[in-house]
Parts: structure tokens; sequence; C-alpha cells
């Protein structure tokens, strides 16, 4: 923590100084925000920071810097930015206390999404800046440790209603931190350039000389003040000697390098351990140097040449001096130093310890190797997990035993899957196959394979690799090769058309011909009842899919066969047409996700609640998933179709906006290999144009759909959508031959939604008499069940056939009802349809009138329908990844527009459903 002081003076920053004057006094006043400044080495962006500190008059300030030798150790400067504000943790929810607590080693627990702890810092940030505006200020950004970078780079993008604010002072802006607003800050004036320059000499330098170094170092105040230490005399008289102004960092690097060598050897051993350790804990420095027979007088020429100071702290004069340092030494001079600072490391920073250890190892060291390999188990288990792949990377580098080498480079590669870093991992994945032959290790390589062509393809290029992963995992782990057979068969059923010939038939094949389990559990029943109903249809798959959706909706799982598998066994109960299970079980992942932080899952997770609010005409609640979607999917880089987004906007009829959306998402799922999404967007499509009335285009998408339908169930659900069409098309043959198919989805499974949707299809193609008694039965069946978009269409479609039929009474009850459904829902598009045939039944529909929500912001309405719902400040923060602040700040905004008081008042001013 620092205290601010004095407002530094350095020269041609007036306009810089004036920007963050007036940042700072946004952030005062509760607008917060982040600020990247940007440039080359010596640009002035330390000083630029000196000056934000220096002027943070009534905020706290938390200052900290990353440092290269420090990129694989996990959060470490995220712990200098959090430690003094911990004292607020118990204030977040528990989820996000847990994160954080475990990403910082204070306690033990489950692995911490990362984005579970980028939303924890920013809940710690905010409460502490709820108490005094609070200024976080990072140096060197460009060498945070990836858990830091992620979880700072959250803050930044999701700062609101606080007086929170982020500097980051950064050589290239990171993935993270584009879009943040940034200062690309260049170099100093002519004028004040030579005014530096004149400042650094000692010797009287021609105005000529000088103008050529001011505009040949571009404004540099580092070159300018540290180069005319290396001109020689030619160059101050005349200014001859050439410069390689295309390389400046490297040449004032050069410049700290000539200065080191000219200092005596023990200084350059002190300098070299400074270098090496970059904490910067002097009392650490004076052990190792202590090992290496080094006394305090070494310090005297390095502090008097001004390349750093040592008090409690060591401090270099700029981050080049300890890159020059350490690049002048000999390996031999690093390792040596190296193995100093691992021996009076203390024990209590056993990562450190073993880093310094691998740094100082030669050639092949078991010792070091094992030690690294604890390191990297502790940092997986803290959620660090691109630095528990570079410890096992490193760890298996310096494996003497080849078998042993194998098996942490399969670790290793384990770790760099999970990070990210899909290259690093196929490269690691090759030396674990060079080991020595073991079968359980190839298994393990060829599904870590899968996995890898999983994350990049979603679906079209894993689902060969995973099979063959479960071949091999059949002889040796009969209950392995049936988890790895349910994941080739989820990435089968995601690339759907695009799979090739590894498609769903020939997967669900080989799973049937695996060993079954002796005591199945959940898993094992979805994995049979699928491949079943794949293999022999749905009157012989649908008894053991219902037993395996059952299983899910009873039994006590893991925390990881929840995140696994319970979509896949939503996606089974909508193959089943059930919709009540399949809102349990989408409820039940959506609350896991949000519990334990798994942001990586949400999106998917929305989506599928989401779908189910589209199919009960929840809209609204809808938009809100559909939003957390889109966010945490840029957030995450998560390659996920906008199934909600496409889905809201084809039930709202948004004809242009819909079309749009599909015809992007068309494009994007096709080159991710994801054939799903293609069923799906043209499902969405022919919901759209049944509800404008566009049945021409509405058969086209209904037919592509339907033409992936018993395995896929937008493919099911697009058959009744095809009958539809067809009939108000013309075309009866068409619309009788996808009656018949989806008669083969639907009477097996006897459920209200597909005995209802099943008999409106019916009715659409029956005589009179039969039509009415259909229609009736179909009202019947589907109210009870959620599925209330489906009612109101049925209400529709008995009332268009019996205005069709001079009934005119009867057809305009129900085509009201259907209006007024549909303008409850939001579904304008079919409202439209339904307004139109009622003017046609003779009745006059009053004007639509906006509802008391359409004056408020997207987020604002989001916060909106979650306080409706009863959820809590901190829970709709956690939902929608912003401060509680921000969250009181909405929902003062909403009940001022609104005029209400109470979230009461404001869910009963809400449309509902």
């Amino acid at each position: 923590m620092l205290t601010p002081g004095r407002p530094a003076v350095f020269l041609g920053r007036r306009a810089e100084c004036a920007l963050f004057d007036r940042w700072q006094d946004t952030v005062r006043s509760g607008r917060g925000g982040a600020l990247v400044v940007r440039g080359e080495p010596g640009i002035g962006k330390s000083a630029l920071l000196d000056h934000v500190v220096a002027t943070a008059a009534g905020f706290r300030v938390v200052r900290a810097a990353a440092v290269e030798a420090e990129t694989d150790l996990p959060f470490g400067v995220l712990h200098q930015v959090c430690t003094p504000a911990l004292a607020a943790l118990e204030h977040l929810p528990k989820p996000q206390q847990d994160a954080l607590a475990v990403a910082f080693g204070l306690r033990a627990g489950a692995v911490p999404d990362r984005f579970m702890v980028g939303l924890a810092v920013l809940g710690l940030l905010s409460e502490t800046a709820g108490s005094q505006p609070l200024i976080c200020v990072i140096d060197d950004a460009q060498w945070l440790d990836p858990g830091s970078a992620q979880a700072l780079a959250f803050v930044a993008h999701h700062i609101g209603a606080e007086p929170l604010g982020l500097v980051f002072a950064t050589r290239r802006t990171g993935d993270g931190l584009r879009g943040v607003p940034e200062l690309a800050l260049t170099g100093l004036g002519p004028g004040d350039a030579r005014a530096l320059l004149h400042s650094a000499l000692h010797v009287p330098l021609d105005e000529a000389v000088a103008e050529r170094i001011a505009v040949e170092a571009r404004g540099n105040p580092l070159a300018l003040l540290e180069l005319p230490r290396t001109m020689t005399a030619t160059a101050f008289a005349g200014g001859f000697d050439p410069w390689d102004t295309e390389a400046l960092p490297g040449r004032i690097e050069d410049s700290f390098r000539s200065r080191v060598l000219r200092l005596p050897p023990d200084t350059r051993t002190l300098l070299l351990v400074a270098a090496a350790e970059p904490t910067g804990d002097s009392a650490l420095l004076w052990r190792a140097a202590g090992q290496l027979a080094i006394g305090t007088a070494a310090a005297v020429p390095a502090e008097a040449d001004g390349l750093l100071s040592i008090s409690t702290q060591v401090v270099f004069r700029h981050p080049l001096v300890r890159s020059a340092v350490y690049r002048a030494a000999t390996p031999a001079q690093r390792r040596a130093v190296h193995r100093a600072l691992a021996d009076v490391t203390s024990p209590a920073d056993p990562d450190r310890r073993a880093w310094h250890r691998a740094q100082a190892a030669t050639g092949f060291d078991e010792a070091a190797a094992a030690e690294l390999e604890r390191s990297a188990h502790r940092a997986q288990a803290r959620g660090g997990i691109a630095a528990a792949a570079a410890f096992m990377e490193r760890s298996a580098a310096l494996s003497p035993d080849p078998a042993v080498r194998a098996e942490r480079a399969l670790a290793a590669a384990r770790a760099k899957q999970q990070a990210g870093a899909y290259d690093s991992a196929l490269h690691l994945l090759s030396l674990a196959e060079r080991g020595p032959a073991d079968d359980l290790r190839a298994a393990g390589s060829q599904l870590l394979r899968g996995q890898i062509a999983f994350a990049r393809s979603f679906g079209s290029g894993a689902a060969p690799a995973l099979l063959r992963a479960a071949r091999r995992f059949e002889p040796i782990d009969a209950s392995r090769a049936r988890d790895v057979h349910l994941q080739a068969l989820a990435a089968a059923l995601l690339a759907g058309r695009l799979g090739g010939d590894c498609g769903i038939t020939e997967v669900a094949r080989a799973a049937r011909r695996a060993a079954a389990a002796p005591v199945p559990r959940a898993p094992d029943l979805l994995l049979d009842g699928l491949t079943l109903l794949i293999a022999q249809g749905h009157d012989a798959g649908v008894p053991a899919l219902r037993t395996a959706v059952a299983a899910f909706t009873s039994e006590n799982l893991t925390s990881e066969e929840e995140m696994r598998w319970l979509w896949l066994a939503g996606h089974a109960a909508g193959l089943l047409w059930d919709d009540h299970a399949w809102q349990v079980l989408a409820t039940r992942l959506l609350r896991s996700c949000e519990e334990r932080g798994a942001l990586s899952i949400l999106p998917m997770a929305a989506a599928t609640r989401a779908g189910l609010h589209l199919l009960a005409g929840e809209l609204q609640q809808a938009a809100s998933l559909a939003e957390t979607a889109a966010d945490v999917t840029a957030m995450t880089g998560a390659g996920l179709a906008p199934y909600a987004e496409v889905g809201l906007a084809a039930f709202r009829g948004q004809q242009e906006a819909a079309t749009a959306a599909i015809r992007t998402a068309t494009r994007d799922a096709r080159d991710r290999g994801e054939g799903v999404a293609l069923t799906f967007l043209e499902w969405a499509a022919a919901v759209l144009h049944n509800g404008t009335g566009r049945y021409d285009r509405a058969l086209e998408s209904a037919r592509q759909a339907g033409a992936e339908a018993g395995a896929q169930r937008f493919g099911n659900w697009a058959l009744a959508e095809l009958v539809e069409a067809a009939v108000r098309a013309g075309q009866r043959d068409t619309a009788q031959e996808a009656l018949h198919a989806l008669c083969r989805t639907t009477r097996p499974c006897s459920t209200g939604w597909a005995a209802g949707v099943e008999a409106r299809c019916r009715a659409l193609l029956a005589a009179d008499p039969q039509a009415d008694e259909l229609y009736r039965t179909a009202l019947d069946r589907l109210r009870q069940t959620g599925v209330h978009a489906e009612l109101a269409r049925t209400h529709l479609l008995y009332g268009e056939w019996l205005r069709r039929r001079r009934r005119l009474v009867m057809a305009r009850e129900q085509l009201r009802q259907a209006y007024e459904m549909f303008l409850r829902f939001g579904m304008d598009g079919f409202a439209e349809r339904s307004r139109s045939e009622l003017s046609a039944a003779g009745e006059r529909t009053r004007a639509h009138r906006p509802a008391p929500d359409e004056q408020l912001t997207a987020q604002e309405r989001r916060v909106a329908v979650l306080a409706a719902e009863g959820a809590t400040n901190a829970a709709i923060a956690s939902r929608l990844f912003i401060s509680a602040s921000t969250v009181d700040y909405h929902l003062r905004k909403v009940f001022r527009k609104l005029d209400v008081t109470t979230r009461t008042q404001l869910a009963r001013r809400l449309p509902t459903s």
C-alpha cells in the first residue's frame, strides 16, 4: 500500500498527465474503469505510473509489478494486488471466497475456474473500494503470469459503478486487455528531448549533434539519458558514429551491459543474484550472497553507478538492467547463482525453491524433476494450470528414466491442453509417445489427442480419435473405455452431419460392442440408452433412455459427472420430449456451473436453460441467459454457436436480425465442424418463418433439419414445423411423410409434449370431425406441460381452422387466447399472425402498448428480471459478472424508471409468462 505524496515533475507528458487526472476524477465519482499505457522500454511508462500514484489524493493505491522470471509462478502479481484487500474476503459469496482462497493457497479445495477467480477479485476490490476509492497500478504487465493476467483482465473489462481503477503499463497489449481504453506512449517532442539530453551530459555538445541524437533516440527518455554514456569522442564532436535506431531497446540494454562488465567480479555476481531472484527480498539476496562468499561491500559500486538500490527491497533502475545482467553472465555463472538461491529459499516457498533448483541443474536431475512435479501438483490444485504445465514440462526434461520422462511429458501435455496451449500439448504428446511401450500411457495419449481435437473443432475431428482411444482402453480398463465411448458419442452427436465417415451410427455400434458395466451408474445407463436408440430406433431405445434420464434426475452425481454429462442427459430428455426432466437437468447444470464457477461450461448450460424458457414462452428469462451465454463466450473464447441468441430472435419474429444471425452462425458452425448447430439453426429458421407466414422458406429449412431426425432433438422438433409449413404450402404428401417420421419419435415417448404436438400435426392433415377432436386433444395434453409456446401455437392453428370453417365465435376465442399469450411472451411474429387472423374473424384488436420494461437498457432489464425472481444483489452480481455495487446502481435506475420501490412491486410491473 502506498501513500500518495508530492507530484513527480517530468518533461513532455502534460497531456498524458492531464488525461490521468481526468480519469482519476471519473473513478473518484464512482464510475470506475481501466486504462492501458503501452510503449517501448524506456519510453516513460513507469514515470507516468509514478505520477498516477503521486496525484491519487483520496485514493488507496496498490502498486504491483510483474517480472519476466516469474511468468511461470501462479498468481504472483494477483497476490500482490489482493493482499491489502484480503480482509474483505469474508464479504464475498462463498463460491468466490473459495476460489480466491484456493488460488492463493489459503485453504484446500476444488480447483477453481479461472474466471471465477476473476469474478472474486472484482468482488474483493469492489468491496474494498466501497470504503475508500481504490486504484491498482500494475507495471510491466507483459510479464504477468497467466493466472494473474486472466483475473486482472477480467476485472478490467467488468468494472462498473464503483470507485475502482486499474492501470496497466505494458510493452505490448495482450489478448486479454484488448478493448480496454489504451494510451499509446510515444517519444518526447524535439524540445523536451534536447532538454533531457543536456541534463544528462556533463560536457558541451554541439546543437546539431544534440538534434541528431534526439531524433535518432526517437524521443525515448531512457535512451536520451543512457546512450550518451556509450558514445565515443568522435560522436560527441561531430555525431559521425552510426546508430541502429531499429534496435533501440537492444542498444539501451547493451549500454547497461557495458556498465555491468566494468564492475568488479563480486559486484557482478551480486547483481546476478538480484537478477535471478525477482522477489526483491534483500534478506534473501544477502543469504544467497553469503553462500557465494560475497560481502556487503560488493553492492557499493553498483549502487554508485545507479544500476540498483538495496534497502529492504532490491530495486533495479529499469527492467532492462535486470535482463542485461542476466544475459551478460555465462550459463555456469547462472547455475551457480540459482543453486545458491535454491539452498537459501525458505521451505515455506517450495515452488520458488524448486524452480531455482531446476535452473541450476545440468543434464538429468531426478531430485529436481521430482520437486518440480510436486510444484506442478500444488499449482494445479490452486487453479494455476499454465504454471503446472510449465513445472511439469521442465520436470519431464530433467527426468533421467525414459518411462518416468514419458509419464511426466503426458502429464505436462494434459496440463497444456487444460490451459488451451494445444500445439505445445501435441509436442509433449510426441515426446511421451517416444517412451518405452506402455498400453495405458498409449491409451491416455490417444485420449488426449481426441480431447484436443474436440476442443479445437467442437466435434468433427474428435470422434475418430476418441473412438480409437476407447478401443485402446477396452482390454486395459473397461470402465474407462465406456467413459471414453460416451465422450466419442457426444463428439459425434455434436459433429452431426459433418462427422464424415465416423458418424453417430458408427460410434454407437462400436460402443455397443464394449463390455457392459457390472453395476451401471447414470453415465453407463446414458451410454446404453443413447446407443440403443441410435442403433435400433425409438421403439427399442426409449425405455432404456428413460431409465437413464431418471437416474440423472435422482442419482447423486460427482461434480465431474455433473459438469461432463448433465448437458447430454438434457439432450436425451429432449429426445424423449420430456420437458419436465429437461427442466430439472438444465436447471441443475446451470446452478452447478454458477456455484462451482465453471464458466467454461456456463455458455452451454445457459443456452440449454434458455431453450426451455423459449418453449415456455418466457422470453425475458431467455434473453437474460442469452446475454449471459454471449458474455461468457466472449470472455472464454469458447467456440459455441449462439444458440440462445438465435433462438430468441427467431421466437421474437425478428426477421432481419434472426436471418443475419443464422447466416453468420451457419458459416461459423461449418468452419468448426459443429453439425448439430446447423440442425438447430435450420429448426430456428423454420420457427421464424412459420411465425411470420413465410411458409415456403419454413418448408425448406424444416426439411433440411428434419433429415437429421432420430438422435438429434432439433431434427425431431423440426418435423412438426415441416408438417405445418407443408400443409400451408399445399404440399400434403410432404406433410404426411413428415408426420409419419414425427410419430416414430413421439409415440414411444407418450409424454404430454409429445402427444400434444403429434395430435396438433395430425389435426392439420385430418378431416373435419377428427381434426376438431385432435385439436382439443392437443390443447388438453399441452396444458399439462410447461411448453406454453406450443400451447399458444395450438390455439392459433385451431383458431385458423375454425375461422376457415366459418365457426367465427369459437375461432375468435381461440385466436384471442393465442394473441394475448404471444403478446405476453414477446413472440411478435406469431402475435401479428394471430392479430391478422382475429381481424379476418371480425374482431378488432387493441393496439399493442409497449411493456413497462421497454424503457430499460439491456443490462437494466437483466438486473430487473433477476431481482424480480428474488435473487439477491450478490447473486445477481455473480450471474452477470459485475460487482454488487454495480447491481445496486442499475437497480436504483430500474426502480426510478418503473416507479417502484420494492422488488415485489418490480415483479408485478414486469411482463410475466
